[in-house]
Formats: structure tokens, sequence, C-alpha cells
């Protein structure tokens, strides 16, 4: 299990995908292609987005979960392919979709989990 942390607490579930993407990101205004089709391309941050999933969990684990994500921004810890350790780096999550699946003895699986976090 990866050791992922949302503000030095491990998650509360594991995800069945971490899918870390490093974007870069232009100026607008001064990245531009001349008429001979050369880039002139200013590049003002690299940052990163991951795409997480998460398997059937039950209805504690997903609520614990929502809430660890639940702040404007935090603190996210985990392995990073471009760093080549573990980082920490301040996130905000984007929507989170998880459809119910079923109730078993009481208690509400929620499938599927997705979120997408974004580097601030």
């Amino acid at each position: 299990m990866l050791d992922i942390r949302i503000n030095g607490v491990r998650i509360a579930a594991s995800p069945s995908i971490f899918q870390p993407t490093i974007l870069d990101l232009d100026n607008a205004e001064t990245t531009v292609r001349t008429s001979n089709g050369v880039l002139n391309r200013d590049r003002v941050a690299v940052k990163r987005q991951i795409q997480v999933e998460w398997p059937p969990i039950p209805m504690p684990k997903i609520s614990a979960l929502l809430k660890q994500m639940s702040g404007v921004t935090f603190q996210l810890y985990y392995p990073d392919p471009m760093a080549g350790t573990y980082v920490t780096k301040s996130m905000y999550v984007g929507d989170r979709t998880a459809p119910m699946a079923f109730e078993k003895n009481g208690v509400v699986w929620w499938e599927g989990l997705k979120c997408t976090l974004t580097e601030t």
C-alpha cells in the first residue's frame, strides 16, 4: 500500500488507481506561434494533477476520505514520479463522484469513488 497522506494523516482507504500527470502551465499572453510555425513558449510553472479512484468501499471509509479532502486546499504527501521520491504538495480536489453500489448487512458500500487532485 502506498503511503499517501492528507494533512499528515494516512488516507482512510487505499486507492485502486493513482495516476499523476505532470502539467506545464504556459503564459497565455506571451506563448505564441509565429507565422512560420515556430513556438515561442513562456512556461510559467510545472504542476501536478492526480486522478484517484477507489474500489468499492463502505460508508464510514468513503465519509472519512471525503472529509480528509474537504478543505479548500490541503497538503498531499505522495510518491512523485518526476521527483523520484515522496513529496508534499498543496492540492485541491475537483468533483467527487461515487455511484451507490449496494447495501450489505446494513452497511452501504459505494462503488468507484473518483476524484481529481490538482496542485495549487
